[in-house]
């Protein structure tokens, strides 16, 4: 028996067939053949996050272009929940008719499936890749009290044992904690990991130097670095970061190989028709580059990306791949 999600791919690729001769029911009536235009209707863009924080941000930016681009509204969804999980499943099980998109992420799509033995989603398999929009670095940041100036000055901190070096983060499964976990592992280091319920009361807590070590946002860390009243040693990704253009990354710093970023891309669920996504992705081009939706990027400390669907699916599942090696080594579960 062929779903319906078969068939829409089927017509997407260019095969074109009658409902009667697949045996269909009046109820893939809907499903947009290949001569159809598309979009003829507002579509939805799911982002698994509550509003009023980075993933709307950059989502509602994304919207607002791909709008004008496709002819057509495209109305930001927010279903916060289980971090980003509530809001994946959501979308994987959408039906793939090109009417619903979705905002994805490091965790949505690499920390939630790595640490859960029964996710409801696959990340591969549910999903179509369309466009890796941005890639958003993290900085190792320090209070000044800890005496540190480099990257080495900070391992070997760490592997004295009587200071029980501690380290902030956004919370237990969050790319900070992880990006943190990775560092120690290429490193050979331990120290303590003190999880925060969100950025603003571990941002605090390391301003007020009770805690003295955080991997941040930049843009979080940026005015607090103005004032001197914190300290940064690296950046996490593979290119040093545009706030910080003087800053080493950590691969630079000594540990090659070294990358960890939070990272936004827009999918749909998996069999959307190949000309609703090339369309997407050519039209996701056509602004990623431009100066206002660049400087959109900036405020959440990301950076533009790009490329081809071909290309996210690629890096999507090396993301995967690493993350499942890294929780394994610590032991990380979330379920």
């Amino acid at each position: 028996m062929i779903n319906r999600r078969q068939v829409t791919q089927l017509l997407g690729y260019g095969g074109l067939f009658g409902a009667s001769s697949l045996g269909a029911s009046n109820s893939l009536a809907a499903v947009p053949s290949a001569l159809e235009p598309w979009p003829s209707k507002s579509i939805r863009l799911i982002v698994p996050f509550s509003a009023g924080g980075g993933n709307d941000t950059v989502a509602r930016a994304v919207s607002e272009k791909l709008s004008v681009v496709l002819g057509q509204r495209v109305i930001v969804d927010n279903k916060g929940g289980a971090g980003g999980a509530l809001g994946a499943e959501l979308a994987a099980h959408s039906e793939p008719d090109g009417y619903t998109l979705f905002l994805g992420g490091v965790g949505s799509l690499a920390i939630n499936p790595a640490t859960r033995d029964k996710s409801s989603y696959d990340p591969i398999k549910d999903f179509a890749p369309i466009s890796l929009l941005a890639l958003a670095p993290l900085v190792v940041a320090v209070h000044p009290s800890l005496g540190v100036s480099t990257l080495q000055d900070l391992v070997n901190k760490a592997k004295d044992k009587s200071l029980n070096l501690a380290y902030a983060s956004n919370g237990v499964g969050s790319s900070s904690h992880l990006a943190a976990e990775l560092f120690c592992s290429m490193a050979n280091v331990q120290m303590t990991h003190i999880p925060y319920k969100g950025l603003a009361p571990a941002l605090a807590d390391l301003l007020s130097g009770q805690v003295k070590l955080m991997f941040s946002s930049s843009v979080a860390i940026l005015p607090h670095v103005a004032t001197g009243r914190l300290k940064v040693l690296a950046s996490t990704g593979l290119k040093r970061s545009s706030a910080f253009p003087d800053l080493p990354t950590i691969a630079e710093s000594g540990w090659p190989g070294y990358r960890a970023s939070s990272w936004y891309g827009i999918l749909a669920p998996a069999g959307t028709p190949q000309r609703v996504v090339d369309k997407i992705n050519q039209g996701i081009d056509s602004f990623l580059t431009k100066d206002d939706f660049k400087a959109a990027l900036s405020a959440e400390g990301a950076e533009s990306a790009g490329g081809k669907p071909e290309h996210f699916a690629g890096f999507m599942r090396e993301e995967l791949d690493r993350m499942k090696i890294l929780v394994k080594k610590i032991n990380l579960r979330m379920d």
